[in-house]
C-alpha cells in the first residue's frame, strides 16, 4: 500500500510540476498583464491545465483503463470541487492576514495559496474518486 502510494504520488508530483509551471504562467499573466481578475485568472489556469493533467494522470500516474466519458465526468467534478474549495478558502484567509496590502498583492498571494491547497485536494480526489481501482 505504501509503495503504491509513493509511486503514484511521485508521478502525480511530476505531472504537477508541469501543470504548475504552465498554470502559473497562465494565471499570473492573465491577472497581471491582461487584468482578468482573481476568479477568471485562477479559473483559466485550472480549466486549461486540467486537460493536460487528465491525460497525463490517466495514462502516466494512475494508468487507468476506465472508459473516458465516465472518468472525464468524475475528473471535471473533482476539479470543480477542488477549485471552489481551494480558491474560496485562499482569498479570505489571505485577505485577513494581508490587511493593509493592495488588492493586487492580496490576490497574487491568494492565487499561490490556492494552488497549494488545490494540489493537495486534487491528489486526494483523483486517487480516491477519479482513478480509483
Amino acid at each position: 500500500m505504501i509503495k503504491k502510494l509513493d509511486k503514484t504520488f511521485i508521478k502525480f508530483a511530476l505531472v504537477g510540476i508541469i501543470n504548475t509551471l504552465v498554470g502559473t504562467s497562465i494565471m499570473y499573466l492573465s491577472y497581471n498583464l491582461l487584468n482578468f481578475g482573481y476568479w477568471l485568472s485562477s479559473f483559466l489556469n485550472y480549466f486549461l491545465t486540467s486537460i493536460l493533467s487528465y491525460f497525463l494522470n490517466r495514462n502516466f500516474t494512475f494508468k487507468s483503463k476506465e472508459k473516458h466519458a465516465k472518468a472525464i465526468l468524475k475528473f471535471a467534478v473533482n476539479i470543480l470541487i477542488c477549485y471552489a474549495l481551494a480558491y474560496g478558502v485562499a482569498k479570505p484567509i489571505t485577505k485577513f492576514f494581508l490587511q493593509g496590502y493592495s488588492i493586487q498583492t492580496q490576490d497574487n498571494i491568494a492565487m499561490a495559496v490556492g494552488m497549494v491547497i488545490f494540489v493537495l485536494l486534487n491528489y486526494l480526489g483523483q486517487k480516491l474518486l477519479v482513478f480509483r481501482k
